[in-house]
Order: structure tokens, then C-alpha cells, then sequence
């Protein structure tokens, strides 16, 4: 199989499941992309893939239209994508990019609408400088992204930062969507025998908790994952889903500058929201709008099921979808 990024050619696994795109796909993809040349109307940008630098796009969006941001720009790192590097800067020179989008957000943000922006321990430190300039600071979500073989001089880096801003105090928060279902080890009873915040099921005991801001149930996608591409550094759709559910509802606009594959895109169509996703990379737009087509038939995502989030590697999370 050809690989689109790298132009070379990838033999796979029968069992990958990685999405691609084939040399008859590609075209039609591409017809679906959006491009701005001025001012648009919500209706014209809705669930749509803009291909094209955010920057320009920005400043076309209407104000007050979107609900939710979720951003996760280049790190502070050397790192390609796709063929566009993106170089490892001073601190300051990070901070400076930051500045030059993000105030670009209040405009288009409704008064009540919420910003989650990632970071690794390079860059976090900036974000939450430039951020809380612009919003306020509500929190710093740090999840496990286990993989990788490690350093010999230094620490393995398995984890990354989500930094949680609002516009203002009144924003939403649903917080009886975003529970973990742990499983109970030690089941506590009342006198009458009947469990304590606990309940039976057929795999088990469990307790449906609330979340921290440690995020140790996400899995990274991978080659037999069905929502997996080459992007190499895509995020899992149960991680955008659950920003998604905590700080939006049903109908909501999601807005992803920085949409890569568009798992915010597509997380957000499964679970009923509209959304925007900016790329500049085609190749990733078109594999945004392949996965988007997938969602219109299957609205799954691993390792949220029946209304919960559950633990990585638990029978539920386990799940394939053919």
C-alpha cells in the first residue's frame, strides 16, 4: 500500500485496522474541503474541514459562535508533520507564538464557552503563562500517554498537560457524563447488605466515580485501533470525548484549530455536537473527512461504553469494532 505521507510503500499486518487513503479516495475527499477567502457565516463553516492556515481562517469566523475550544498546537519540540517541521524554540520564543493566536479566540468565543489547550512539560509552562492573560485558569489535566521505549539519560516522558481556561464563571460542566467506572476492590456494604455507592454487574463489582485531573484510562492509538492513522501524534478519541461531554451539550459548537486527523471532529459528531476543524495539511483533511464518513455509521469509541468511561484495559474498553 502506497502511504500518502512519506510516498513510500507500507506493507501492513492483515489485522492493522489504520485508516489510509487510497489513490481513487483522495480526490473525492479533497472536493469536500472547505477553504475561506473573507467573512463567513456559522452556517457556511458548521461541520466543516478547513483546509487551510488558521491564521488566515481566524479572522473570518463570525463572532460569539462557538461553545468549545480544543486546541493541541505543535509542542515546543522538532517535530514533522507530514513533511512540515515545526522547530524546538526558547521559551520565549514558544510563548510568542502562543500570543500570536490564542487572543485571537475571545472574539469568536460566547461569553459561557470553555478552552482546553494542550501542552507536554515543554510548552505547559507557556501555555498556562499566555492563557491565563486571556482566561481564566480552572484547571491542568494530566494524562498518561504510555508509549514509546524511554530515554537512557533521561526520565521516560508518559505524560502530557491539558490546560482548562473559561471565558467566565458561568460555563459548563457536566459532570455526571465524565465518570470513570472503577472497579471495586474492597466493596463496602449498609447493614441490610445492600452495596454502598457500588453496583453489581456481570463483569464485576464497580463504582462510578468522579474524575480527577490525572487521566490514567487512555489509551494511544495504535495500529490495531480502528480510529488509528500515521498522524504522529493523534490523539484518542476517548480523551477528546470526554472534554467534549464534560464542557459542551448536545447541538454545541466544538471548534479545533489545530485538527489533524479531526479526532475532535469526529468525537464531536459522535456524540451529537457540531463542529469546525482547521488544517493546513490536505492529506490530514482528507483523512479527517474519511473518518468522519466512518462516524456516520459507527458511533463508537473505545472505552466509553453504555455511559461510562472505564478503565484502560478493562473488558469494556476492549471492545473491537469491525
Amino acid at each position: 500500500m502506497l502511504d500518502q505521507m512519506s510516498g513510500k510503500i507500507k506493507h501492513r499486518a492483515p489485522r492493522n485496522k489504520t485508516i489510509t487513503l487510497t489513490e481513487d479516495e483522495r480526490p473525492c475527499y479533497e472536493l469536500r474541503l472547505l477553504q475561506l477567502s473573507g467573512e463567513s457565516e456559522l452556517d457556511a463553516i458548521i461541520d466543516r474541514t478547513i483546509c487551510q492556515d488558521v491564521f488566515e481562517v481566524i479572522g473570518w469566523m463570525p463572532d460569539n459562535s462557538v461553545d468549545l475550544v480544543i486546541a493541541d498546537p505543535p509542542y515546543n519540540l522538532n517535530k514533522s508533520f507530514n513533511g512540515r517541521l515545526f522547530s524546538q524554540q526558547s521559551l520565549d520564543e514558544y510563548e510568542k507564538y502562543l500570543e500570536s493566536w490564542i487572543p485571537e479566540l475571545v472574539r469568536i468565543l460566547k461569553p459561557t464557552s470553555s478552552i482546553y489547550i494542550c501542552g507536554d512539560w515543554r510548552s505547559s509552562a507557556a501555555i498556562h503563562k499566555i492563557g491565563a492573560k486571556h482566561f481564566t485558569v480552572r484547571n491542568r489535566i494530566t494524562w498518561e500517554r504510555e508509549k514509546g521505549r524511554g530515554s537512557k539519560k533521561n526520565w521516560k516522558n508518559c505524560s502530557e498537560d491539558i490546560w482548562f481556561f473559561t471565558m467566565s464563571d458561568n460555563y459548563t460542566f457536566n459532570i455526571d457524563e465524565v465518570k470513570l467506572k472503577r472497579r471495586v476492590i474492597a466493596p463496602y456494604t449498609h447493614k441490610d447488605g445492600t452495596p454502598k455507592d457500588w453496583e453489581e454487574t456481570n463483569e464485576g463489582r464497580f463504582r462510578a466515580t468522579h474524575p480527577s485531573n490525572i487521566w490514567t484510562d487512555i489509551s494511544v492509538p495504535f495500529w490495531s485501533m480502528p480510529e488509528n492513522t500515521d498522524h504522529p501524534t493523534q490523539k484518542p478519541e476517548k480523551l477528546l470525548a470526554k472534554l467534549i461531554l464534560a464542557s459542551s451539550n448536545e447541538g454545541d459548537v466544538v471548534f479545533d484549530p489545530f485538527a489533524g486527523v479531526g479526532t475532535t471532529s469526529v468525537a464531536a459528531k459522535k456524540l451529537n455536537r457540531h463542529y469546525i476543524g482547521v488544517e493546513i495539511d490536505k492529506t490530514y483533511c482528507c483523512l479527517a473527512e474519511k473518518r468522519l464518513e466512518i462516524a456516520d455509521k459507527i458511533k463508537y469509541i473505545q472505552g466509553y461504553t453504555d455511559g461510562c468511561f472505564w478503565e484502560r484495559n478493562s473488558k469494556k474498553t476492549m471492545t473491537t469494532v469491525v
